[in-house]
Order: structure tokens, then C-alpha cells, then sequence
């Protein structure tokens, strides 16, 4: 499997989340700008993790069967299939994008995953994170991450 180069408009340069990706703000999808996309690539996979979560790697988002593009844009709406095909599935964003959200006070690190798929991948809205990833890992051709951190407001912020 090949290293995947991407960047993700939702981080800034020093690594934190811009506030309109997040649940304490307007919590839109980012863009993904791909770089190198394999010529084999038929579709795309992405997960969103809060690493710091006490529920190890909690999934804010899972879409796949994202048409491959060079291009994810940003804005993807709500629902079990949107966006010329694509699939949003099960997590703490039920069949949407759920951005950063920490608890007031507590900063947390949340991982995007951008996987590379030579197929599109034949599965219910409803599954999980766990199950996307077991059909999709025979069929990964390329994959990369960026990570982020998000620190929840204090109360005398609000």
C-alpha cells in the first residue's frame, strides 16, 4: 500500500482545527485536496477519530464510496447517501460529519484517515466504522492521515 498526500482545509498551519469544522461551530466537512491519486483508484474512504477520547479512537465519521477525485469538497450534506453515491454510515455523526467537539476545558487530538480503494464497497448506511474497514482492507491501495487538535471552550468563554 502507497502513502497517500493530502491536505485538509479544516487545520491550520500549527495543527489546530479552524472553529467552522468544528461542533462548536458551523460542524461542515472539510475540503481534501489529494495529491498523487494512484490512476488504479475508484473510490475513497474517510474517517474521522478523536484519538484522546476515553473510547479509544471514537469515530466522529465514516463516508465511503466517494467517487476518486482529486477533490473531496467541503459541505457534504447530511444522509445515509449523498454526494454521487458516497455512503455516510454509523458514529457519533449518524450518517453526517461530526466535528471536534471536546468537553469544555479539555483539548483533543482527532484524526483524518483518507483510504484508496480499487472498488466501491457493497454495504449498509448502518455499519460502523469497524466493519467499513474490514470490507475496504483488501482493497486499499493508498492511505494517509492528518491530525488536528481542538480544545473545548471554558465556561467563561461561552
Amino acid at each position: 500500500m502507497d502513502t497517500l498526500d493530502f491536505t485538509c482545509s479544516a487545520i491550520d498551519s500549527k495543527g489546530g482545527f479552524l472553529r467552522e469544522y468544528t461542533g462548536r461551530g458551523e460542524d461542515i466537512s472539510p475540503e481534501f485536496a489529494i495529491n498523487d491519486l494512484s490512476p488504479n483508484a475508484k473510490t475513497l474512504l474517510v474517517t474521522l477519530e478523536d484519538m484522546s477520547h476515553p473510547i479509544k479512537r471514537f469515530t466522529h465519521w465514516v463516508i465511503w464510496n466517494i467517487p476518486a477525485a482529486n477533490v473531496i469538497p467541503k459541505g457534504i450534506p447530511h444522509g445515509k447517501h449523498t454526494i454521487n453515491g458516497a455512503v455516510q454510515g454509523m458514529g457519533y455523526g449518524l450518517h453526517r460529519y461530526a466535528g471536534p467537539k471536546p468537553p469544555n476545558g479539555k483539548s483533543h487530538k482527532y484524526r483524518f484517515t483518507v483510504y484508496v480503494l480499487d472498488c466501491e464497497l457493497d454495504l449498509k448506511p448502518f455499519s460502523f466504522k469497524k466493519r467499513v474497514l474490514r470490507a475496504a482492507r483488501k482493497h486499499i491501495i493508498q492511505s494517509g492521515e492528518v491530525s488536528g487538535y481542538f480544545e473545548g471552550y471554558s465556561l467563561r468563554e461561552n
